[in-house]
């Protein structure tokens, strides 16, 4: 039995370069029946393989949400704070870190962004984890902002109050956005970094934003 669950496993892990095809089917079916309703012979049956053979690979549910979480850290340090971290000017860089996200978001689905809310199901030691690198996240949008309202660029609110609004902008897109839907994907894209990006700054340059769009086409 375990050689069978083996060669089942094999191509589906391979499927993906980065990202593990197990977590993301495990996210859709969290997100759609909820992480206490799911069950591992839920997930197993999703992507193929044997009960056994999830153990293989999983340790047990908590440690599957705690790898996918860590997965979606993974893809906001890779493809949002790592391509941003050499902008030197702070208007730049906060569009640059609203466009990465909300078009990281847009690419791979909502299921793991949602899914980063219930830290409550891990235990102390992942929640710990986690929530460090959430906030280590949530720092350099932060200093970012504090430098915009010393070039007097922001807006008359507090920095860190600006910054949790920021996030549940961009996080919300999870909860709204279609991959099939009618509004081509750049339009929304655009669109939205020009209202989050506005929601917080006084007057945003429209430099900056050609900028940022040239850096994301290379």
């Amino acid at each position: 039995m375990p050689r069978q669950a083996k060669a089942k496993v094999t191509p589906i892990w391979r499927k993906e370069a980065r990202a593990d095809h197990i977590y993301r089917v495990a996210a859709e079916i969290m997100c759609r029946k909820g992480y206490e309703a799911t069950s591992m012979n839920d997930i197993a049956e999703a992507v193929g393989l044997t009960k056994a053979g999830m153990y293989h690979y999983i340790q047990g549910k908590e440690h599957l949400l705690f790898q996918i979480m860590s997965f979606a850290m993974d893809m906001v340090d890779e493809n949002v704070i790592a391509p941003t971290r050499e902008v030197a000017d702070p208007e730049e860089r906060l569009r640059a870190l609203v466009q990465h996200h909300a078009g990281r978001i847009m690419e791979v689905g909502g299921q793991v962004t949602m899914l980063l809310e219930e830290t409550w199901a891990l235990t102390p030691a992942h929640r710990r984890i986690i929530r460090g690198r959430k906030r280590e996240y949530f720092e350099i949008v932060r200093e970012t902002l504090r430098q915009l309202a010393s070039a007097g660029k922001l807006r008359a609110v507090d920095p860190t109050v600006a910054t949790f609004s920021l996030f549940g902008m961009i996080n919300w897109i999870s909860r709204w956005y279609r991959r099939d839907g009618k509004i081509q994907k750049d339009v929304v894209l655009k669109d939205f970094t020009e209202l989050a990006v506005c929601s917080v700054l006084k007057t945003p340059s429209l430099s900056g934003a050609r900028k940022v769009r040239a850096l994301s086409t290379r």
